[in-house]
This record gives C-alpha cells, sequence and structure tokens, in this order.
C-alpha cells in the first residue's frame, strides 16, 4: 500500500468514516475513475482521489483489477498520445486532462505507459497521468 483501483460505477459515495453510519462527503459519478488506496479497515477503503481529497468508500465500489488513468494538467493544454515511447513520435490522439483511459503495460523504470482511450492505443509519459506509481510496474 498504497495502491490504484477503479471506481466500479457513476454513483459511489465518499464518507467521512468508514461506515454507512457516517455523513456522505462526495458522491462521484464517474465510472473508471482511478483512485489511491492509502488505508484499509475491514471491507472499507480509505482513498484519495485525483485531486488530492481523501475519504472512505466500500471495497465493493471498486474494481481493484482494472488499472485506469487520468490526465493531469490545466484545462487548456493537451497532451499527445504517442504511437512510440518517444517525445518525437508520431501523434495517435490529443487528450485533455480530464480524460481517463485504460493502464495496458507500464516497464519498471520507463517513463512512459501503454495506455488506450476508447479505440486508440499509444503511449504517454507516467508524469502526465494520475493512476500509476512513479516506479511501478504493470503488465
Amino acid at each position: 500500500m498504497p495502491r490504484f483501483a477503479a471506481l466500479r460505477s457513476n454513483d459511489v459515495n465518499l464518507r467521512v468514516g468508514p461506515d454507512r453510519r457516517f455523513p456522505v462527503e462526495w458522491r462521484y459519478q464517474r465510472a473508471d475513475l482511478p483512485v489511491q488506496i492509502i488505508r484499509e479497515h475491514d471491507q472499507w477503503r480509505r482513498i484519495r482521489d485525483p485531486d488530492g481529497t481523501e475519504g472512505w468508500l466500500a471495497a465493493s465500489n471498486l474494481q481493484p483489477g482494472r488499472r485506469t488513468f487520468i490526465v493531469r494538467g490545466n484545462a487548456t493544454a493537451e497532451i499527445q498520445l504517442r504511437r512510440r515511447a518517444e517525445d518525437g513520435a508520431a501523434p495517435v490522439a490529443r487528450l485533455r486532462p480530464g480524460v481517463i483511459g485504460r493502464i495496458r503495460n507500464c516497464e519498471a523504470g520507463s517513463a512512459w505507459c501503454e495506455v488506450q482511450v476508447q479505440d486508440r492505443r499509444g503511449y504517454i509519459r507516467r508524469a502526465e497521468i494520475f493512476g500509476v506509481m512513479a516506479d511501478e510496474e504493470i503488465k
């Protein structure tokens, strides 16, 4: 721990504490949003979202085996999804902050991850996304 998982549905409650008796602090309406699990208590997980908000949700609201990412940055910036893991490689797509995709592969020690956004596959810099640790390997 920590580790990443994706939200299972478009209706997930973030609570102040690890039980349904605690008030709902936030409601997520975005399936596949990556969140970082930072603590566990029985069937509850304390998570941190891409904006840094922390709270508790039931473990059943997560898809632990599904690895997703969200593009970081300000609203006007775009990043390139590249054909190869190189800065000069041809772009496959332009992605704006907030776009969610699936992580297919990240080699340990590599600055790049192979990802998929809808029907487009390519490579993106690890530092430009939330959903993978700096030194983590995903296969």
